[in-house]
């Protein structure tokens, strides 16, 4: 929520002025950019002292000036990165004003600015940014009927344990270590199983459990031959098969039994965002998963196939 703008001694009146000549009061709040509330405030004080002058306030009166303040604001935003602390010695550099480093967070976060951790995306070159907008514009029209023809496939690894650093706990002050509150992690998740799979609008595949390291030979042999191929035939001549460019993906003899097969495959971006939809479909087997099987309080067992 943006800082509440305050008026100035004639913008009080003028907003006083278009009232007395029958203008609402929420137009007079848009006309000057502020809420209705300031104008319903500003009315009542001047029919009760006939004042448009804001009263006196009381509290310790403000080190900085409005002035410094923006210059905090931009301070902040030049550098993003910079702590309060260096921020107050670029001030009093600036300036000559010395206050301490909750002054200047609360001035930040006047202005609807804090410090928190930055989004983390992946590195993309330009050709990385060129291959997104011409994957886009390939496919920006496609209808229902061409995408119900895709055939999506991906890897997905599921860990017994899991932590995606968004549980929450209700605990009282002080009682932060108590065994109620406290979630116990196991070194690398406790054991994992990498499951693949691939689904269309009306067709999928069964979900196969790769034991291992995943070849080239592996993703032909295992995958493709016995499960996509077959999977694309059923679903007709206009079938299209999508997988990313993970290197077993890509490998020569990959990309040799694909042509020989006259399988038609969806050129993938490279560094793509997740627009591939299994990922949701990933995301609501782990829900459903965890649901069932909560995670083991003691050493986990091994985890079953997942295969079928």
């Amino acid at each position: 929520m943006p800082p509440r703008r305050k008026l100035n001694e004639f913008e009080r009146g003028r907003a006083v002025a278009w009232f007395q000549d029958g203008v609402p009061k929420r137009e007079v709040a848009r006309r000057l950019h502020v809420s209705i509330s300031v104008i319903v405030r500003l009315i009542q004080r001047f029919t009760a002292t006939g004042r448009v002058q804001e009263r006196r306030r009381p509290g310790r009166p403000k080190k900085t000036t409005p002035r410094e303040d923006r210059l905090i604001e931009r301070l902040a935003l030049q550098t993003r990165t910079a702590s309060s602390s260096i921020i107050r010695r670029q001030l009093r550099v600036a300036t000559n004003t010395n206050i301490n480093q909750q002054t200047i967070r609360n001035r930040l976060h006047g202005f609807n600015l804090r410090f928190r951790r930055p989004a983390v995306r992946q590195r993309l070159t330009p050709a990385h940014r060129a291959a997104r907008r011409a994957f886009c514009r390939r496919h920006v029209r496609w209808t229902r009927q061409q995408w119900s023809q895709v055939l999506f496939s991906d890897e997905s690894r599921f860990t017994l344990n899991h932590n995606d650093d968004r549980l929450r706990v209700w605990r009282h002050q002080g009682k932060r270590y108590i065994d109620a509150t406290v979630q116990e992690k196991v070194a690398f998740g406790g054991g994992f199983v990498m499951v693949w799979g691939a689904f269309s609008l009306h067709h999928r595949t069964p979900l196969f459990h790769v034991q291992g390291n995943l070849t080239g030979l592996r993703y032909r042999d295992e995958m493709l031959r016995p499960l996509v191929v077959p999977t694309l035939q059923q679903m007709g001549p206009q079938a299209v098969y999508q997988d990313d460019n993970a290197l077993p993906h890509r490998a020569r003899v990959v990309n040799d039994f694909l042509q020989q097969s006259g399988v038609n495959r969806m050129e993938w971006p490279a560094c793509s965002p997740d627009l591939n939809p299994i990922e949701n479909l990933w995301d609501e087997l782990d829900r459903k998963v965890r649901s069932n099987h909560p995670p083991s309080q003691g050493c986990p067992a091994p985890l079953p196939d997942a295969t079928g």
